[in-house]
């Protein structure tokens, strides 16, 4: 994409930036090696004080981590860090802020158990509360703003004192908190910003920023098409009528949607996490895909396999663990996605087990006839052209060679469930979906494989993986099917 335009250029024409086509090639056979914390490099600005430039590239280099070592922090030094977040502006000066600092070993483990996960929470040295007290400058946000700007100024201090955090918006529920924190009706929490030392195989990469060029623009508003997202059509789409649970405006139909715009929020997305070991599993979760990898077939050493947009890689984890000696190809659509999985890969223990390659438009970039497996894990409802995506599993399979896919069920109790309830609230980070009938997907696969094993998984609408055969094949929650191409 062309430069933004400056203040003193010839003003930008008033029409979308065309997407940059992916080219489709597939990565390197040999995989890259993780890549550590780095800044771009800034040259001396002028008129700047000497050394601006390597302390501005240093501030750049901050990155999030979510995986501590239990070390402590002396009250001293968190003081300090604290105090330097209060040297942020404020609005109106009132300085309306307030941080809990916690240290309490029992008091970050409770601090877990409420946020509901946040492994993080019990290993940091310290967490800071983020809260403000309520009833003045609230128009445009700018008490949160005032807060935002203070934190954000504890994390460089943080970051040039030689310690790692990661700020938290989903500290769970909120009265539960305010017990814990002894925290008054008039003072309300946003957030929690937890600090502490890495563990030495922490993930050494910095999540994926947009191109500076993406996401500013000169004089009027320009930005490329790709990262401008489908929404309901409506005359307007007033902020507070949109919540993460509640969004009448959220486009959950991949059909609405270009496999660039997918391939763009995927990959930012699912750095909503660290790749650390276990990252995106549940027990649920992995009781179903124990039953979906239950279909695949029996592999030699050497054999190909191409795992389709595993988002963020915990199908890969265990497909690497079911497949052994099997060289196996991950195919996504963002390379954001690509560094993610590795690096996941590397923290489950399992190195260099797989290639990596990235699509385009969603087109798998191998030679027909290549594979001797294809692994649609749960990815055709995110498809914006599903029965193609089925297409290219067909033509990059071996004759002979097989497909192992799943989806979630629209003609099931998960089905109903998600058109009451779940596509009620926001897309999701995994990207849009919409249900697919079962039925219908099973006389798209027919139309190119001989079907030899089918499985109903799960028959209520959330939190069970229970198998469903017989007559109710077709009203699982999930269906997964194993085909061989003719």
């Amino acid at each position: 994409m062309a430069r933004a335009a400056r203040q003193d250029a010839p003003p930008v024409p008033d029409t979308p930036v065309p997407d940059t086509p992916v080219p489709d090639t597939p990565a390197p056979d040999t995989p890259a090696p993780h890549t550590p914390v780095s800044a771009t490099p800034v040259s001396e600005p002028p008129g700047a004080a000497p050394g601006a430039a390597a302390m501005l590239a240093r501030l750049a280099a901050r990155a999030s981590c979510r995986a501590f070592d239990g070390s402590p922090i002396t009250p001293d030094e968190l003081e300090a860090i604290v105090t330097d977040g209060l040297q942020a502006p404020s609005s109106c000066n009132h300085q309306n802020w307030h941080f809990v600092l916690v240290t309490d070993q029992a008091r970050k483990d409770r601090a877990r158990e409420v946020a509901g996960g946040n492994p993080h929470f019990s290993d940091c040295a310290a967490l800071v509360y983020l809260c403000f007290q309520k009833g003045w400058t609230h128009g445009n946000f700018s008490i949160v703003q005032s807060v935002a700007g203070a934190c954000y100024h504890m994390m460089l201090s943080a970051h040039l004192r030689g310690w790692r955090c990661i700020w938290n918006a989903g500290i769970g529920d909120h009265a539960a908190l305010r017990d814990m924190l002894g925290l008054p009706q008039t003072f309300e929490v946003q957030g929690a910003l937890a600090i502490g030392k890495p563990l030495p195989d922490a993930p050494p990469m910095k999540a994926p920023r947009r191109p500076p060029a993406e996401v500013m623009s000169w004089e009027r508003f320009d930005r490329p098409a790709h990262a401008v997202y489908p929404a309901k059509p409506a005359d307007a789409y007033p902020f507070f009528a949109i919540r993460n649970d509640d969004n009448p405006y959220a486009e959950w139909n991949p059909a609405r949607w270009t496999w660039a715009q997918v391939a763009d929020f995927r990959g930012y997305s699912v750095w909503a996490k660290s790749p650390l070991a276990g990252v995106y599993v549940s027990r649920r979760q992995g009781d179903a895909l124990a039953r979906e990898h239950g279909l695949l077939p029996d592999l030699a050493p050497g054999a190909k396999a191409i795992e389709v947009m595993p988002w963020g890689g915990t199908t890969t984890a265990e497909l690497v663990r079911r497949l052994p000696g099997v060289r196996l190809t991950v195919a996504e659509l963002s390379e954001h996605n690509v560094t993610f999985i590795r690096e996941r890969l590397r923290q489950e223990g399992l190195g260099d087990t797989a290639r990596f390659a990235v699509m385009a438009d969603g087109r798998l970039p191998m030679e027909d006839g290549v594979s001797d497996l294809v692994v649609l894990p749960q990815v055709l409802e995110h498809a914006p052209d599903p029965r193609r995506l089925l297409g290219e599993a067909a033509r990059v399979l071996k004759p002979g060679g097989w497909l192992v896919a799943s989806l979630r069920n629209a003609d099931s109790a998960y089905g109903a469930h998600w058109r009451e309830v779940e596509s009620r609230a926001q897309v999701p980070n995994q990207g849009p979906f919409t249900p697919l009938p079962a039925a219908t997907v099973r006389s798209w696969v027919a139309e190119r494989f001989a079907i030899e094993a089918e499985l109903g998984i799960g028959r209520e609408a959330v939190g069970d993986a229970a198998p469903v055969t017989g007559d109710d094949l077709l009203k699982g929650r999930l269906w997964a099917v194993r085909a061989r191409r003719d």
